[in-house]
C-alpha cells in the first residue's frame, strides 16, 4: 500500500519577472496537487513511475534505466525526484530500495510549480515511510535543493509555496513571509499547451532592462506599486481591484515582450466573458494564463478560455502545504 503524500502547485499573482531585479510578488498555492505513493521494494533500487506523463524508469548502482517512454526525458524529469531520494535516505541513514509513483493534476512546464510540488510530495512521502519526524523546514530545504539541479539559481518561490500552501510575499533580498488573505480567489486557469521555457523569457527582459534602464525603472516601480496595492485588496477582500491590478500587470509584462500570441488570445477571450482581470502567470511565451472572476461568472469565463484554444480548470487558493495523505 504504501505512504500517499501531496503537496499544492502555485500561481504568481502579482510580480512574475521584475522578481529578478528586486521587486516582490504574490504568490498563491492552489488546490490541484501532486501526489506521490511511496513504499519499499526488495532490490535496493529506485524505481519512479509518473502515470500522467507515461515515463517510468530505474536508478540503480549509479545507473538510469528507462522502462518507459523516452530516456532522456524520464531521467531529466526524475533526477529532482531521485536527488530529493537520496537527501531524506542519506539525512536519516537509511539504505533503502524505494518505488515511487506520481500522479499530478498539474499540467508541466506551465508555470504552475509542478516539479518543486512533486519534489515536496516525495520528500514528506519517504519521510512518513521511513517513520521519522520531517518538519516542513526539512522538507522545504530538501526541496530547494533538488530543485537547484533543475534550474540552476531558482528563487525558492516553489518549493516554498509547495510545502507551506497558503499566500506568500516574496523579495529576492527579503525572502517570502505569509500573507493574511481572506479572500477565495475564484480563478480560471487557461493552459496555452504551448511549453515554455524559463530561461529564454527571462533573458529577453534581461536585454530590454540593459538596453533602456531608464525605461525599465519606471516599469518595475509599477510593477512594485501593483503588489503593494494587490496586498490590500486581499486583505480588503477587494476582487475589483485585484482585477483591475491583474490588468495593468499583464500590460507590463506585455510590454517587457514575455507575453504571446496564445497567451494573448485566451486572456482577450476570458475578459470579454466577464473576467474582472486577465494575466499571464510565471515566466510567459506559452504556458498559462489566470482569470479572476466573481462565483457567477466562472463557467462563462472557462467555456471562452476553451473556444480560444485554452485548456482550462478552475481553481482556488488553498492553505494546506505538503501533507500525508495516507500511511
Amino acid at each position: 500500500m504504501g505512504v500517499v503524500a501531496s503537496a499544492p502547485a502555485k500561481i504568481i499573482l502579482f510580480g512574475e519577472h521584475f522578481v529578478v531585479y528586486g521587486e516582490p510578488a504574490i504568490v498563491l498555492a492552489i488546490d490541484r496537487r501532486a501526489y506521490a505513493t511511496v513504499d519499499f521494494n526488495d532490490d535496493k533500487s529506485l524505481h519512479v513511475k509518473s502515470s500522467n506523463l507515461k515515463l517510468e524508469g530505474c536508478f540503480k548502482d549509479g545507473m538510469f534505466k528507462v522502462e518507459q517512454g523516452d530516456a532522456r526525458e524520464a531521467r531529466s524529469r526524475f533526477e529532482p525526484v531521485r536527488l530529493a531520494v537520496e537527501k531524506v535516505l542519506a539525512k536519516y541513514g537509511a539504505n533503502v530500495g524505494l518505488n515511487v509513483e506520481i500522479n499530478s493534476t498539474v499540467p508541466v512546464a506551465a508555470g504552475l510549480g509542478s516539479s518543486a510540488a512533486v519534489v515536496a510530495a516525495v520528500t514528506a512521502g519517504v519521510g512518513a515511510l521511513l517513520k521519522v519526524k520531517m518538519s516542513k523546514e526539512d522538507v522545504f530545504a530538501i526541496a530547494l535543493e533538488a530543485e537547484k539541479t533543475v534550474h540552476g539559481t531558482p528563487s525558492g518561490v516553489d518549493p516554498a509555496i509547495a510545502t507551506y500552501g497558503g499566500s506568500i510575499l516574496f523579495q529576492t533580498d527579503t525572502g517570502f513571509k505569509p500573507l493574511e488573505v481572506k479572500a477565495q480567489i475564484p480563478l480560471v486557469i487557461g493552459d496555452t499547451g504551448v511549453e515554455r521555457f524559463t530561461r529564454i523569457q527571462v533573458e529577453k527582459v534581461r536585454k530590454i532592462a540593459d538596453n533602456y534602464p531608464q525605461v525599465m525603472e519606471p516599469l518595475r516601480k509599477a510593477a512594485r506599486e501593483i503588489v503593494l496595492r494587490g496586498i490590500d485588496a486581499l486583505k480588503e477582500n477587494d476582487l475589483d481591484t485585484l482585477g483591475e491590478l491583474m490588468n495593468i500587470n499583464q500590460a507590463l509584462l506585455y510590454g517587457i515582450g514575455v507575453s504571446d500570441e496564445s497567451l494573448e488570445w485566451l486572456i482577450n477571450a476570458a475578459r470579454k466573458a466577464g473576467a474582472l482581470g486577465a494575466k499571464l502567470t510565471g515566466a510567459g511565451g506559452g504556458g498559462c494564463m489566470i482569470a479572476l472572476a466573481n462565483d457567477e461568472k466562472l463557467g462563462t469565463v472557462q467555456d471562452a478560455i476553451m473556444r480560444a484554444g485554452g485548456r482550462p480548470f478552475m481553481a482556488r487558493k488553498t492553505d494546506e502545504g505538503v501533507k500525508i495523505e495516507r500511511t
